[in-house]
């Protein structure tokens, strides 16, 4: 079994903090930029576009991220507590609302250079399994989003929570969430993704909804929410709503190939 009491501070500059969830967002946007342009950009078009694409991008994982915090996970407090909604430093943002903010930002950009969406959706798909490994990697040194107690051999005690030992939870994320879904996108890419637009976008939803819905039956749920309906959480009720997505895409996509 592991103690954690990791320094959430990575380092300082004069009074200033770094700490790790910053700097794993700002790796994984990094790492997932030089990903896609020097294996996933297959036209001079993207090459030359992208650049330009990437501040859509994170204004929309930023904006949706911490808006989907704000809306799905934390309303009351914020409804009450207007201000403190731009003090993303203190903490506070939701995947699926970050995911939701990548869609907008590609379909607005896209549609304003006259391309198809899904050429951006299913490149940062690819990709976006980088920076999820980061950000949970970020999530455990930090001591959040913990898991439930377990008498497990990997168990971990996060000091700053209590004297138990639970799931390291953010562990799992990042490995099926991160690892093992980076595998099978790229896996799948090199097999579909150029006959059909928009596929590999559908698997990712589809299988990151899997892996999250499973997974979170090992993690506490917000403190604020608890579970909200038939025993789930906020977590596995948005994931099922994406997977329902996912499917439909992807049977959409699959009857237009059979068109063609």
């Amino acid at each position: 079994m592991f103690i954690n009491n990791f320094d959430p501070v990575a380092f300082n500059i004069f009074s200033l903090d770094f700490r790790w969830y910053s700097l794993a967002y700002i790796f994984g946007i990094l790492a997932g930029w030089v990903m896609a342009k020097k294996f996933l950009l297959n036209t001079e078009e993207l090459k030359v576009k992208f650049d330009d694409y990437i501040s859509f991008l994170i204004l929309g994982i930023i904006l949706g991220g911490r808006l989907g915090y704000v809306i799905f996970y934390n309303f009351d407090y914020y409804s009450n507590n207007i201000l403190e909604i731009f003090k993303i430093w203190q903490g506070g943002m939701s995947f699926h609302g970050g995911l939701l903010g990548v869609i907008l930002a590609s379909i607005w950009f896209a549609k304003r250079n006259s391309q198809n969406p899904y050429v951006y959706l299913d490149i940062v798909s690819s990709v976006a399994p980088i920076g999820i490994f980061f950000g949970r990697i970020a999530n455990f040194i930090n001591s959040e989003l913990y898991g439930v107690e377990t008498s497990l051999p990997w168990g971990v005690k996060f000091m700053k929570v209590d004297n138990l030992y639970r799931h390291p939870s953010q562990l799992y994320e990042a490995i099926f969430e991160g690892l093992f879904l980076f595998i099978i996108l790229m896996y799948l890419r090199s097999k579909i993704s150029k006959k059909i637009p928009g596929l590999i976008s559908a698997m990712f939803l589809i299988i990151y909804s899997t892996f999250r819905f499973v997974i979170e039956f090992f993690r506490i749920p917000d403190e604020q929410l608890g579970y909200i309906l038939f025993n789930l959480s906020m977590g596995q009720v948005l994931s099922l709503i994406f997977l329902v997505i996912g499917c439909y895409l992807s049977y959409t996509k699959y009857e237009f190939k059979k068109k063609l």
